[in-house]
């Protein structure tokens, strides 16, 4: 690569559910003087996480957790850490417990978007293995401000949701296999040709990337990216703003949560199964209560005891009927674990 003229130079990817045999698959491939940087969000939650060791014993580069403020070095790879944003400032990396996006931190639109705005068309944004949509919104934002999108073909997944998400929202450079990713981000270096520039989306991301930043959220700033709606976050119950015009669907919230219309839903239906138990357990504590009145009502021959008595019925049908509804929205969800 000494001889080759480097375009671009951050280089963005975003993997979950399937994502550790992908990731290690990718950075296998790529060579040890790679003129480049890579930042890698990996859905990890709050867990401890072993990806930089795990991903340093499959390639060349040296892998590690971010650092608030770390200094962006070439031919290194960093890992967004458990339950922070990571994002790509001006030469440095900036963490940021700014509130989730897509009902996740670390996620990956954050630092897409930090790419976008701060690197343009120098971004190469990399969309892996994964559930539901996230990095769609990012690699659209890459997209709008001239960078270079790379997609795994959603044929060769663990999970093809992110993906497919990802082509719905931009026509990408490449979709290739996993095998071929590693090639496709060195390829794309030193690519030159010209991409379009979207004004109106470099200036919704440049707002987003500041509420990720500061991880403060003003109705103001809310108007401007898009217009309220009649819904409540399902993480703070704030009146939420649908983002923007197109796919993905996408809402904020005013105190900073952002999440698309298909990670919304998975909230939701999670959220109503819940609802459903609780219920049952709450029918469930009143059947005890009342047969608990019945006994020290028979116990002193009171007439309340038939008053006691004729609830029974109707509560153990309400259970049931509660209890099979709730199995039956657990039944309806896809039986496999969300990344």
């Amino acid at each position: 690569m000494k001889n080759a003229v480097n375009i671009r130079d951050i280089v963005v990817v975003a993997a979950s559910l399937g994502g550790l045999q992908a990731l290690r698959t990718v950075v296998a491939a790529l060579p040890a003087d790679l003129p480049a940087s890579i930042f890698i969000v990996m859905h990890v939650g709050t867990w401890p996480s072993q990806l930089p060791q795990l991903l340093e014993a499959s390639g060349p580069l040296p892998v590690a957790h971010a650092c608030d403020g770390e200094p962006i070095a070439k031919g290194r790879v960093y890992v967004a850490p458990p339950d922070r944003h990571m994002l790509v400032g001006n030469d440095t990396i900036v963490l940021s417990a700014a509130p989730k996006e897509n009902f996740t931190r670390p996620a990956a639109d954050p630092l897409f978007r930090s790419a976008a705005v701060n690197y343009g068309n120098r971004a190469i944004g990399v969309v892996l293995t994964g559930k539901l949509d996230d990095g769609a919104a990012g690699l659209k934002a890459i997209h709008a401000c001239g960078g270079y999108t790379i997609v795994q073909d959603p044929s060769t997944c663990a999970a093809p949701d992110m993906p497919r998400a990802a082509l719905d929202a931009v026509p990408p450079d490449v979709v290739a296999p996993v095998e071929d990713i590693g090639a496709a981000i060195v390829n794309a270096l030193t690519d030159s040709s010209s991409k379009g520039f979207d004004m109106d989306e470099r200036e919704r991301a440049a707002l987003e990337l500041k509420i990720a930043t500061t991880g403060y959220s003003s109705p103001t700033d809310l108007e401007k990216l898009g217009r309220r709606t009649s819904m409540t976050c399902p993480g703070c119950g704030g009146v939420v703003w649908r983002i923007g015009e197109g796919y993905p669907l996408r809402y904020r919230c005013h105190t900073g949560h952002a999440f698309s219309a298909m990670s919304l839903e998975e909230q939701q239906r999670s959220g109503a199964e819940d609802a459903l138990w609780s219920s049952v357990r709450r029918l469930e504590e009143k059947l005890l209560l009342v047969h608990e009145q019945l006994s020290l009502a028979e116990t002193a021959h009171s007439p309340n005891a038939a008053v006691f008595r004729a609830e029974i019925a109707p509560l153990q049908i309400a259970i049931d009927a509660v209890r099979r509804l709730a199995i039956d929205s657990a039944a309806s969800m896809p039986n496999e674990s969300v990344g």
